[in-house]
């Protein structure tokens, strides 16, 4: 197992005051100080609404979008929704027709194809617009950084909007590098105020429609329609659990239970999971891979067509379909981390910066092996492959923390043909004569000290087993959904006796013990891990300290405690 740096929290607070304030226990009232959850926050954090989210009409220039828009609505022009390939774009596309198409608009879509266009708006969907008669086009997840193609379309008499939630591009002179679009959406613009930016792309668009529907003399509420695909693709997209993002998750797992969606619910189907009790997890690791994969290998269009669908038996094709494709995916991902692991291992020295190019990798998956990369030798970790266009290489980077990947590109612009993306992944395209000269200068650059380059894992509490019960178990349910910006509860404890322990699974990737804490409690454990490496590494040794989380597993009607390691060392 990688090396990593254990601390325990230590930060400090009246915990006796707030647990009485929240009614939640003291243990519970530290776990939320040590999450960065403010006093005055953790209302809403436990108990917050959809009521509580703040209006769409605070994002930059949404009045002025939905007066275009109305207008557009109301004479019937054509309108197009230029989405991207990925779940964020897939949703964004669906909540934008659906809810203009409610309205009576003349709406329809385009999605740009992976392999052939890139990512975002490309001159040729600008083109074909044209030549469909087009009026409006409105983007969402994407348009951000097409300044060209957007100056393309208006020069062609367009209206262009663009909603969009990546980072705005600035000039040598520190000014926006803004799209010259009609409008431009998106909370991270400079003087936006809208109180929280880390918001995805299909927030944004559910935002819009939300707006448009009050325009139209509509409840709000009527727009909640979209709130499952918005939770998806925050989770999908890896937006931060915070704020109002874990209100949206958490009410949007809960509406998808009753979702009248032909298209979702075949999937969630094929998927063999249960509607009514989905979590973040399910979304992050099956739900979203699926509809992800139409747009690795095929087209996105096969996922929004499948969500569109009103009928069952192309609805459940499209489900099958899409499954099929994420589990080829899968396979593909392995062979790719296999590779990538080979040429890493290889070198003399692991760089700050990993770059790795994998010449018969198909570029779908690149994303998905630079962040189990990044999750392997936690470095900020690109990795790329031919492009279709000869000469060019195409690629995808995933960060950790303290190493803002945008930044960095911007930083090796004058290499780059085309890049864009967050402070945590970011896509780009390079002539591969830079291959070099890429890798070089993001090494040059990157200010990464040794104790940023080892990971912490970060310590709740230090608790023996006999607190880890089914009481804290019901307790920490109320902080999900968990995800990236708020992990589960880690709890950690030393001296622990190995009294059993043996390989499960197929591929042998589980490990159950038998563990017994210093106070002499007994709690059975599973380690999701090489189940050989593990038994290999633990040879001689009777002792292990470990960091855990208590679960209750159910199956076959029989509910019984047990823990899941996160992390362990062994005592020698």
């Amino acid at each position: 197992m990688r090396e990593t740096r254990w601390k325990i929290y230590s930060k400090r607070a009246d915990f006796g005051a707030i647990s009485t304030r929240f009614s939640v226990s003291p243990m519970l009232a530290r776990i939320l100080i040590n999450r960065g959850v403010a006093e005055e926050e953790i209302g809403e954090y436990l108990s917050g609404t959809l009521d509580d989210i703040p209006r769409g009409a605070l994002l930059p220039d949404m009045a002025e979008s939905v007066r275009i828009l109305a207008e557009k609505i109301q004479s019937r022009a054509p309108i197009r929704i230029i989405g991207d390939y990925d779940i964020d774009g897939v949703c964004s596309t669906y909540i934008l027709v659906q809810g203009l198409r409610a309205l009576g608009a003349a709406a329809d879509y385009d999605i740009p194809d992976r392999i052939a266009d890139g990512y975002g708006l490309n001159l040729r969907l600008v083109e074909r617009a044209v030549a469909d008669g087009i009026d409006t086009i409105v983007t969402c997840d994407n348009g951000i950084a097409a300044r060209q193609e957007v100056a393309a379309a208006a020069d062609a008499g367009l209206t262009v909007i663009v909603t969009d939630h990546h980072e705005v591009a600035h000039g040598e002179d520190g000014a926006e590098l803004l799209p010259p679009a009609d409008t431009v959406v998106d909370p991270k613009r400079e003087g936006s105020q809208y109180p929280f930016a880390s918001i995805c792309g299909a927030v944004v668009a559910w935002k819009l429609i939300e707006e448009l529907f009050l325009f139209f003399g509509k409840r709000r509420e009527e727009a909640r329609v979209f709130l499952p695909f918005a939770a998806i693709a925050t989770v999908g997209d890896v937006m931060p659990l915070k704020k109002e993002n874990r209100i949206i998750v958490r009410e949007g797992l809960k509406a998808i239970g009753s979702c009248d969606n032909l298209g979702l619910r075949k999937l969630i189907a094929r998927c063999e999971l249960n509607p009514e009790a989905l979590s973040a997890y399910h979304i992050g690791f099956v739900i979203g891979p699926c509809l992800n994969a139409g747009g690795r290998l095929e087209s996105a269009k096969l996922g929004l067509s499948m969500l569109l669908e009103t009928g069952e038996e192309s609805a459940e094709a499209a489900a099958e379909r899409l499954k099929a494709l994420n589990d080829r995916r899968k396979q593909m991902t392995e062979e790719g981390i296999r590779a990538a692991s080979a040429e890493i291992d290889a070198l003399p020295e692991l760089p700050k910066v990993l770059v790795v190019y994998l010449k018969d990798c198909h570029e779908s998956v690149a994303g998905i092996i630079a962040g189990r990369l990044k999750e392997k030798y936690y470095r900020p970790s690109f990795v790329l492959t031919d492009s279709q266009e000869t000469g060019f290489l195409k690629g995808s980077g995933r960060s950790i923390e303290g190493y803002h990947m945008f930044r960095a590109l911007e930083e090796v612009a004058p290499l780059l043909t085309k890049f864009g993306g967050h402070p945590m992944a970011a896509g780009l395209t390079l002539p591969e004569t830079e291959l070099t000269s890429f890798r070089e200068e993001l090494n040059r650059n990157a200010v990464l000290s040794d104790e940023q380059l080892t990971e912490t894992q970060w310590i709740d509490i230090a608790l023996p087993f006999a607190y880890a019960n089914e009481e804290l178990v019901t307790e920490l349910s109320r902080m999900e959904p968990f995800g990236q910006g708020n992990a589960r509860p880690c709890f950690g404890q030393k001296n622990v006796e190995i009294r059993a322990a043996r390989v499960l699974g197929k591929n042998r990737n589980v490990v159950k013990l038998s563990l017994r804490d210093e106070a002499g409690t007994v709690r059975e454990a599973l380690a999701f891990t090489d189940g050989d490496a593990f038994l290999a590494e633990m040879e001689g040794s009777h002792s292990i300290a470990v960091l855990y989380y208590p679960e209750i597993n159910e199956y076959m009607g029989r509910r019984n405690l047990q823990l899941v390691l996160k992390a362990w060392k062994f005592a020698r």
